[in-house]
């Protein structure tokens, strides 16, 4: 049976990507475990890995993100924006957590320990359109240095943007840099392929993806409504007038 392809361009579900990218197999070993919350999924998921992220099915900016750590000493704990709570036992743990969440759907995901810049963690957001033709292409790179304070990257939520190149090169011979920068935006191009094979109608798209200590790329999230204006932050214009460029083929 055929997919039947959707021509909408607002996709909000983050479940409802998570599952159209893992369709393809390319795409699979660059996804981190990934379910619906409920408490056997976290239980498990803990067991599994011991540091998860609990995250909005619907949201932007990092916001109501958690992270949740089953601790060598067996405490649970979990830190939501920038506070931190410590329990005993799983039943004061989960119901505490349930009160933060509320009625919102929730993921659980896999924890990656991000590799770091100055003691902070940091991922890349991955910009990429299609021309007029259709044809996709990544067309920005900008690091995301998180806030020392919190879990989250986002710009929008107190991280610092930062130059790829620069922010790769801090941490890599700059022929591994160039080449880590190459695969980041064949990804790019994968992913958008992939999205278009059943929402046709998207003409751009944000791709956060970090990378653990092995320099494996993961992919966190894809923003389907991602903000062009971050690349105006970086002293080089050059990337923000290329992503512009793009954006103003699909505004006419």
């Amino acid at each position: 049976m055929s997919v039947k392809k959707k021509t909408r361009t607002t996709l909000t579900s983050k479940w409802r990507k998570t599952k159209i990218l893992l369709r393809q197999t390319e795409l699979k070993p660059y996804i981190p475990d990934t379910r619906k919350f409920s408490r056997a999924a976290l239980e498990a998921m803990l067991g599994k890995y011991e540091m998860v992220y609990v995250k909005p099915d619907v949201g932007t900016h990092g916001k109501g993100v958690i992270r949740v750590e089953l601790l060598k000493s067996g405490e649970l704990m979990y830190q939501a924006d920038t506070k931190s709570k410590w329990f005993t036992d799983f039943d004061s743990f989960y119901e505490s957590l349930e009160q933060v969440i509320g009625e919102r759907r929730y993921l659980v995901q896999k924890g990656i320990h991000l590799v770091k810049y100055k003691q902070r963690p940091f991922d890349i957001r991955v910009m990429v359109q299609t021309d007029a033709k259709g044809v996709w292409k990544t067309t920005g790179l900008i690091g995301r240095i998180a806030n020392p304070r919190k879990i989250v990257t986002n710009y929008h939520n107190g991280g610092k943007l930062i130059d790829v190149k620069s922010l790769l090169e801090s941490q890599l011979p700059p022929k591994k840099a160039a080449q880590t920068i190459k695969t980041l935006e064949q990804l790019g191009v994968k992913v958008g392929k992939q999205l278009h094979t059943e929402y046709p109608g998207f003409r751009q798209i944000g791709i956060d993806v970090g990378f653990d200590k092995t320099w494996r790329p993961r992919i966190f999230e894809v923003n389907t409504l991602p903000d062009p204006y971050v690349f105006n932050k970086l002293a080089d214009k050059s990337m923000y007038r290329e992503v512009m460029k793009y954006r103003r083929m699909h505004s006419v």
